[in-house]
């Protein structure tokens, strides 16, 4: 049986045609669209700003999203969710999915708890690719310690007053608006309120990260707020229990990083199996070696293990019960099999897998920012077991 990336996909019950249908759709859309340029947009750090309306005119942005607003909401379901990670990871990019798909991150605090004034004039041109939306949370001096964020917002009237900075915004850059998590009120998780912050405004000001290990192609930014005067009519909930909206983004945020991380393993195990059959050394196939094969096999047991954990998570959500501390550690088993495979892919293609234009050297240089963003695997594991009541 071949190793490839399509056949070292589990059997998974719940895929029916229509689903495949999407696969099929989307494939020869980034086959068309992405595949050919992804390299030349992960050296130069940039995505076409014209790859967002191509990319709704398919289906791609509004999978998931109501119809009201230019969605596609009818029949879609967490494998829909699924087969579109393995799709845009395909190819290896990491940037690429981060950047285009971030208003799945920046758009459901809107869809989920704004007023319908504000979805119909954010909601709709983020769908149609026209305009851009971000998430900041993280900052400078807090990282993962959302419930202790320092950012302000002072009521003032109709008006809130904000002041502070985000980092490591993810298509920061590009944002027309920013769902942003502010203190409104006092210390700890329960004075955390998120404000839809436009870019536009007066003391808004933002800088490029542009000097990352991985992840070139994506859009990272600095955010700066000097006295950012937002409508109080931009509040996103209630005032003082922001941090719930916050936590309820999560978990999709780290099942869509979860299913990425996979599909990176999967394409690693596919490139080393590969260069396993074709390259020759002490005078038979590398594949011919037992050490070689141990560690193909070790890396297809983990991907098996991981994709059944996934499955397994996907079920709790399609049944109304996701499990929180059960999608913290999934998404730690996901970095940890990311790791793993990169690791031994890039053994087994030894020098030609340390040089740049291959897909294993762009994954491994991204392994670091998939096992700390959406919540470091440390966070995770002590995330999980709070949730067990430890």
């Amino acid at each position: 049986m071949s190793l490839d990336f399509d056949s070292a996909r589990l059997p998974n019950p719940h895929i029916t045609e229509d689903h495949e249908a999407w696969r099929t759709q989307l494939r020869r859309f980034i086959d068309t669209e992405i595949a050919p340029y992804a390299e030349d947009w992960d050296e130069e750090g940039h995505i076409p700003i014209e790859l967002w309306p191509k990319a709704a005119e398919v289906g791609l942005l509004g999978m998931g999203y109501p119809e009201a607003y230019g969605g596609i909401s009818e029949g879609i379901d967490s494998w829909h969710s699924w087969i579109t990670s393995e799709e845009l990871n395909r190819i290896a990019v990491g940037g690429i999915p981060a950047s285009l798909m971030v208003h799945g991150i920046g758009l459901p605090p809107v869809i989920n708890w704004g007023s319908e004034a504000m979805k119909q004039e954010v909601a709709v041109p983020v769908l149609a690719g026209e305009k851009h939306i971000s998430l900041g949370i993280t900052e400078p001096g807090g990282g993962s310690d959302v419930a202790n964020l320092q950012t302000t917002a002072v009521r003032d009237g109709d008006h809130y007053i904000v002041n502070g900075s985000k980092t490591y915004i993810t298509g920061g850059m590009r944002a027309n608006w920013v769902s942003t998590a502010v203190r409104t009120g006092g210390d700890g998780p329960g004075g955390v309120s998120m404000l839809l912050i436009p870019t536009d405004a007066d003391g808004f000001s933002r800088t490029a990260l542009d000097r990352k290990q991985g992840w070139w192609a994506s859009d990272t930014a600095t955010l700066y707020f000097d006295n950012v005067r937002v409508p109080v009519a931009n509040l996103i909930g209630e005032e003082n229990r922001g941090f719930l909206v916050i936590m309820t983004n999560f978990n999709s945020e780290r099942m869509f990083m979860a299913t990425a991380m996979e599909a990176l393993g999967r394409v690693c195990l596919e490139e080393a199996t590969n260069w396993a059959r074709e390259r020759n050394t002490f005078g038979k196939r590398l594949a011919d070696h037992q050490v070689i094969r141990h560690k193909i096999a070790q890396m297809k047991q983990k991907l098996n293990a991981t994709q059944a954990y996934i499955r397994l998570c996907y079920e709790t959500i399609e049944a109304g019960h996701p499990n929180p501390g059960d999608i913290a550690l999934l998404k730690v088993q996901a970095s940890e099999t990311m790791e793993f495979c990169a690791r031994e892919a890039m053994q087994i293609l030894g020098g030609i897998g340390y040089m740049r234009g291959n897909r294993v050297e762009r994954i491994y240089r991204e392994v670091r920012v998939n096992a700390i963003g959406g919540g470091s695997e440390e966070i995770m594991r002590d995330l999980a077991s709070r949730q067990y009541g430890l």
